[in-house]
């Protein structure tokens, strides 16, 4: 490889129109599933949480069987895929790619903790059968609540805060394509600024 092949590999390349609507269906997915989590963790949880053990349980376990359904899984699962098919695109694009990647890695420690932590918990209620029967649903209950909101609340910060990083992305994007764009006020005529070897008013 001789040194303009490795300029040119260096040099941020201007990001196409389907690398902008890759980033925004990743951004949108992003906030669908950031929307979700922050939803349980500002008002689903504190509702049930004034309720009796039995309702508790019972309506968390409807809720866990009812969410899983092909709307939240194109959301949870599409944030993570989509971001990461826009950060491969966007590799030669500069800042923009690092804050996809960003983004990438805060949703990703989300993931896990919702894979590591939360899923087992879902897991461990439904094994706990029909509330109705449950000896001690008090203690089911305590075994569940905590920490399932607390770690609920970081995943909701965590992809906030991917959220966050795929706008910066798209902003850097929005202004990397209007840097480029050779027409509009303020763009020089190429009548006035020719191209060598073409004739001009001023050579005539």
């Amino acid at each position: 490889m001789n040194r303009n092949d490795m300029d040119r590999n260096r040099t941020p390349v201007r990001p196409s129109r389907g690398d902008g609507v890759l980033l925004g269906a990743a951004t949108v997915a992003m906030g669908l599933s950031a929307g979700a989590f922050y939803t349980f963790a500002c008002a689903v949880m504190p509702g049930l949480a004034r309720g009796p053990d039995r309702t508790y349980i019972e309506v968390m376990q409807h809720m866990n069987e009812a969410i899983e359904n092909p709307v939240f899984f194109a959301s949870f699962l599409g944030a993570p895929l989509l971001t990461a098919a826009a950060a491969w695109r966007l590799r030669r694009s500069g800042t923009p790619c690092r804050w996809a990647l960003a983004a990438l890695f805060s949703y990703a420690v989300a993931f896990v903790l919702t894979v590591a932590v939360n899923i087992p918990l879902n897991e461990r209620l439904a094994e706990a059968g029909d509330p109705a029967r449950i000896g001690d649903p008090a203690a089911v209950r305590a075994d569940f609540e905590d920490a399932w909101v607390a770690w609920n609340a970081v995943r909701a910060l965590l992809s906030t805060l991917a959220v966050g990083f795929l706008v910066r992305a798209l902003v850097l994007f929005g202004g990397r394509g209007a840097a480029g764009h050779t027409s509009g006020p303020g763009a020089q005529s190429a009548y006035l600024d020719p191209v060598p070897g073409t004739g001009s008013s001023a050579r005539r």
